[in-house]
């Protein structure tokens, strides 16, 4: 028991610390920009702190045997996302005026988070046990497949895009929330599914091919994703989609040549749309050629429209290894997207490369978490699902921080928990919520074997109830 009230104590102060450098960034960087430290500071710092103890009293009522670690990291990141954006708008207003990047997004942001700090907070307390997902894992997907092309529907497009749902004056982008349901589905569907699809058929090119019999579900999440391609231009949410169902695959079957096909499956699909949609063909242009925006019009490639992507290098570059510091730097100058798409780019700038890696780090250490919960479970749905929810978020943080740096082609979606949005804010914190009672399991279980005298999980945890026998 001491043990379990070490570990919801040091949560409880990692949470403060985390809040603390939030609101510390915010400080200078008022400093830097106005002279004086905002009189904001210490409402905001007060409300957001609130929020966090008020989250972590509810892992401490219904998951005391949680990793003490995953609700720290999703603050952190949180408060920092709220400095930056608090930080942009400053500069924002004194560029744009007149205009909608002059509006400021750290009010909406803090509504958003006290939503999803409600969010996480209900997943914990009405989510008695994770195994109940799995009784929903089909009806969760149908619904999530509605979700996801209910936006094809909708006339017009927001920046080339069809990702939104408009119910009056609100936005719902509810891909945000489909990365959390096809990560349930994919667990349920695979746990029941992982023999037959481990089965494996002829050798060719020395790979073991599956059955012709068991590629219909990979064909099907392969068509699924190619139809948000086409109709929705969503380059971004079709990879992630496509993606986590071939590493769940993979941990549920350890089949190597799955992993392949998916990739070349992959890599077709995007080739063929992208040369029938011109949305993602500028993209992949901008990506190959992102400095000729600055050359003549009429010597610039087909499709190249936007200097996004070269100002972001430019601003990347000129942070260095430390950085311009906080306020000191030009992130605006990438236009609206900066508090968005873009806003690495920041963090890039005016926290330089060393400022750039330790936010990567938070991002790999909560991963870990995530995976580290996955080789203690016992059981093979919630296995399943804690690797499928570090999946999809290890992903999503690839294609935004890949498409930012130039390693691939912009993708439009927003960095987790870092960057402005409602629906992603929400849905971020709703799969904390989950790692979280994930954990709980896992922790519960871990405390059991150690009483027993049990000897610590290993790596071939992971796939070890999974595995199929063939």
């Amino acid at each position: 028991m001491r043990s379990l009230r070490s570990r919801r104590n040091t949560e409880l102060v990692l949470v403060l610390v985390a809040v603390a450098l939030g609101m510390f960034g915010y400080a200078e960087a008022t400093l830097a920009l106005r002279g004086a430290v905002s009189g904001s500071l210490v409402p905001v710092g007060a409300g957001l702190g609130a929020l966090a103890v008020a989250a972590h009293l509810a892992v401490r009522r219904w998951a005391p045997y949680a990793d003490p670690l995953i609700l720290p990291l999703g603050v952190v990141l949180s408060s920092l996302g709220l400095m930056l954006i608090a930080r942009l708008d400053i500069s924002y207003k004194a560029r744009y005026p007149h205009s909608s990047p002059g509006v400021p997004g750290a009010p909406g942001q803090v509504m958003w988070l006290c939503v999803g700090a409600v969010a996480f907070i209900a997943v914990l307390g009405l989510l008695t046990h994770h195994r109940v997902l799995q009784r929903y894992s089909y009806v969760t997907m149908a619904a999530a497949l509605a979700l996801l092309l209910a936006p094809a529907l909708f006339p017009g497009d927001t920046y080339g895009a069809k990702r939104w749902i408009f119910v009056g004056p609100l936005s719902l982008e509810p891909d945000e929330f489909v990365k959390i349901a096809i990560a349930i589905f994919f667990a349920g569907y695979l746990m029941a599914n992982g023999g037959a699809l481990a089965l494996v058929g002829r050798r060719v090119w020395g790979l073991r091919l599956p059955h012709g019999r068991t590629l219909g579900p990979i064909v099907a999440v392969w068509a699924v994703s190619l139809l948000v391609l086409v109709f929705e231009n969503d380059l971004g949410t079709s990879l992630i989609f496509f993606g986590v169902f071939i590493v769940m695959l993979y941990i549920a079957t350890e089949r190597v040549s799955w992993v392949v096909l998916g990739v070349l499956m992959a890599g077709l699909g995007a080739g063929v749309v992208g040369s029938l949609s011109p949305h993602v063909a500028a993209r992949v242009v901008a990506w190959r050629h992102p400095m000729a925006i600055f050359l003549p019009p009429d010597r610039r490639p087909p499709g190249l429209i936007s200097d996004q992507s070269a100002q972001a290098l430019f601003s990347l570059g000129s942070g260095g290894v430390l950085g311009s510091g906080l306020g000191q730097g030009q992130p605006w100058l990438i236009g609206f997207a900066g508090r968005s798409d873009f806003i690495l780019t920041t963090v890039g700038e005016e926290l330089g490369l060393a400022g750039m890696t330790g936010v990567l780090l938070l991002y790999a250490l909560l991963i870990e978490r995530g995976v580290r919960t996955a080789l203690v479970l016992t059981d093979p749905f919630g296995k399943l699902l804690a690797a499928g929810l570090a999946a999809t978020l290890c992903l999503q943080v690839f294609v935004v921080t890949g498409g930012v740096t130039g390693l691939i082609p912009l993708t439009g979606k927003a960095l987790p928990f870092l960057a402005q949005g409602g629906s992603a804010t929400v849905a971020n914190w709703v799969l904390v919520g989950l790692l979280v009672k994930l954990s709980n399991a896992a922790g519960r279980t871990a405390h059991e074997q150690s009483r027993a005298g049990a000897p610590p999980p290993t790596a071939d945890a992971l796939t070890a109830v999974v595995r199929p026998v063939t």
